[in-house]
C-alpha cells in the first residue's frame, strides 16, 4: 500500500472518530473542553516552571521515547 493511501485512509478514519466522538457528546449533553497540558508528567511541567527547559526536554524524553527535535518543540508549546 502506498503511502499516500494509507493517510488518507487514517484521515478517513479520523474524521468518522471525530463524528462520532461529536454525536456522543451531543447525545450525553456534554461539552469537550481540552485541558492544557494533559498528559504531562508533573515532573516535566515542574522542570519547565522552573525554567529548567533542558531538563524537562531530557525528562519528557525519557518518558516518551521522542526524539530531542520532537521534544523541544512539544516542551516549548507548553502553557505553564
Amino acid at each position: 500500500m502506498s503511502l499516500d493511501r494509507e493517510v488518507l485512509e487514517l484521515r478517513q478514519q479520523v474524521g468518522k472518530l471525530e463524528r462520532q466522538m461529536a454525536f456522543l457528546l451531543d447525545h450525553l449533553g456534554l461539552e469537550y473542553r481540552e485541558e492544557p497540558n494533559a498528559g504531562v508528567s508533573p515532573e516535566v511541567l515542574e522542570l519547565v516552571r522552573r525554567g529548567d527547559t533542558a531538563g524537562a526536554v531530557n525528562q519528557f524524553r525519557r518518558e516518551t521515547g521522542f526524539g530531542l527535535r520532537e521534544a523541544k518543540e512539544f516542551i516549548d508549546s507548553l502553557d505553564v
